[in-house]
Order: C-alpha cells, then structure tokens, then sequence
C-alpha cells in the first residue's frame, strides 16, 4: 500500500526537492550564503511536504486498502468510502459502469431466455406433424398427398419462425431497405399459405392498388404479412370466411389492413397478445400456439420503423394494420439513391 502511494506521488516529490533547490540557488546567486538558514529552510520544507503525504495518505488509505484487496462479491466494490472528491468521481464512475453491466446482463440473460422458451415450445409443436407424418407411413393404404404437404407447410412456417426469432439479434446485419410492390407480395405470400386457406376453407380476398409501392425491407415483412395470415386463418373456425388484404391512404400514409372473420380476441387479452410467449385464450382452444407470431411481427415493424395496430371485436373478427409513414419513406428513398449513386460512382 505504501510503495503504491509513493510511486503515484514520486514526481510530487521530485518536484518539490527541485524547488527547495532551486530557491536555495537563488539566494546563493543573490549573495546569501547563510548555510544554516539553508539547512533549516530544507528541514522545515521537508516536514512540511512528509506532514502533507501522510495526511494525503491517511485519507486514501481505505481506498488503497480496497483495491489492493480481492472482491469476494460485487458489492464490495461498489461500497461508499470516499474522503476526497477526486475517489468520489472515481466511486461514481465505477456505479455507473456497474449500472451498464447490470443492463447488458439483463438483456443478454432475457435473450438467452427468449431463445430457450422458445426453442422448447417450438420442439413440442413439432411434435404434432412428425407424429402424423409417421402414422401416413404407417399406414397401408395409399398416402395423402394433400395431408402430407399440410404437414410440411406446418415444419416449414415453424422452421421460419425459428430462423427469424434467431436473426433478430444481427436484425440490422440482415436488413436491406428497398421499395416494395406490396399487392406483388402480398400475393405471394398467399400462393404460398394457399394449402392453408383450402384446408380450412377459407378464401383470401386481396384489395391493394396495382401502384402501391412501399419501402421497407421484403424479406421481413414477408414473414410478417404471413404471421397475420396464418393467425387469420388459424382462428376462423368457420367455413367459407374471408381474410382481407387491404391498403388505404390517411394523412399520406398507406395503412395495409389483414382483416378476418374469425373469433376476435377476447378484451383482457388485447394487450398482452405481443408480449413473448403469450397465447391466450384462443391459442388454447387450438393447443398450437406458440406465442412467438405477433411477437415477432411486433419487433421486426418496431426495428424497421413501422407502427403496428390491432383491432378486434369478439365473434366478428381481427384486424392486424401496419402504418408506412410516407416521411419514413422518402428518407430511406433519398438513403437508397445515395447508396446506389455510390456503388455506381465506386463500379465507375
């Protein structure tokens, strides 16, 4: 402890034996040659210096002892016993760091967790289609061809939404900003989930103007135009419904509607159904929920900018809007231009 405070001060006290020196070279260049006035000058300047290191010392001496000593635990470190302003700030510098260690933990630890719940809930809704997949085998007679692909469409939308789920953590690594035909996709992501309206006889009614052009990413908002499909058809009971894709033009945004005509979701369940895991319930009236869908689809809009809405009313139906702010739009519109007037001034 005391070698560490004497190589921290060690230049304080080079300095001052220059200066007594130096203040004895002048009086003996002005002619005073006194040589015990000399002595007692160092001697007093000597005391004085030692009386203000050992009382420096003294009141660093349980922030040396702290430092110097091994933490068993984090709240040892983060213990207020500062005497001097300059230990406070370095006390406080040290709790904040703590706090931002605290956060990242935090978010590391509910990622982690998010990852794990739904990795075992994914792997338990998985079960359902392999198991009718091996009973189709079994089977003697002739194999369903139309069965088999509900299954495989069942694998494929949960292997997507564990991929999704996983990219979420490089989101900005994945994403790429471009203008989007939204009836163009729209329409085929409903080719796409056309074995799952047949299945449940229901029939996708599709009303967007052949000229609608949006900016967003299409890669993610495929995923999340098939999340509010599937969730619509899944929760009409009924036959012969319709799920409606819709824009419309307010305040020079384009609003794009999925509407069905199914159960709705219940009043106590409005505000929690995008919250992680959440299935409600309706998701126990089906038993393959994984409470994942709107999730996701709620943190991708929220990363690409875009407001999502819902609406519902028990027994008539949901509808799922997302709002693409025309500013937005243009903004990524003139940051797409600068990017490709780059790319062709760099291939130039």
């Amino acid at each position: 402890m005391f070698r560490l405070f004497i190589r921290e001060h060690v230049i304080f006290l080079i300095f001052q034996f220059l200066l007594v020196l130096f203040i004895m070279l002048l009086y003996w260049l002005d002619g005073f040659r006194n040589l015990d006035t000399a002595i007692y000058s160092i001697v007093i300047s000597s005391i004085l210096t030692i009386t203000f290191l050992g009382t420096l010392f003294v009141k660093k001496y349980s922030f040396y002892k702290k430092i110097l000593s091994v933490p068993t635990k984090i709240e040892v470190v983060l213990q207020r016993e500062a005497q001097s302003p300059e230990i406070k700030q370095v006390e406080m510098y040290l709790q904040h760091i703590y706090r931002l260690y605290q956060k990242e933990v935090q978010l590391l630890y509910a990622t982690q967790n998010r990852h794990l719940q739904f990795m075992n809930s994914w792997v338990h809704q998985m079960k359902t289609p392999i198991s009718v997949l091996e009973l189709m085998v079994q089977n003697e007679h002739q194999i369903d061809s139309m069965s088999v692909s509900e299954e495989t469409d069942r694998l494929k939308r949960g292997l997507d939404a564990v991929l999704m789920n996983a990219r979420l953590d490089t989101f900005e690594e994945d994403m790429h900003i471009e203008q989007v035909d939204l009836k163009q996709l729209v329409s085929k992501v409903v080719t796409e989930n056309k074995r799952l309206f047949i299945g449940h006889h229901v029939f996708p009614f599709i009303s967007i103007d052949d000229n609608c052009i949006i900016t967003s990413d299409t890669k993610w908002l495929q995923f999340v135009i098939a999340q509010f499909l599937t969730n619509a058809v899944k929760y009409t009971f009924e036959e012969n419904k319709k799920v409606y894709f819709e824009t419309k033009i307010m305040d020079e945004n384009v609003i794009f509607s999925v509407r069905d005509e199914g159960i709705g979701i219940p009043t106590s369940d409005i505000k929690r159904v995008t919250k992680a895991f959440f299935t409600g319930e309706n998701g126990r009236k089906t038993g393959e929920s994984t409470g994942m869908g709107l999730y996701l689809a709620q943190e991708i809009c929220n990363r690409l900018g875009h407001e999502m809405t819902i609406t519902t009313k028990v027994g008539e139906g949901t509808t799922v809007s997302i709002v693409f702010k025309q500013q937005e739009q243009e903004e990524r519109s003139e940051q797409d231009v600068d990017i490709n007037t780059r790319r062709s001034d760099e291939s130039i």
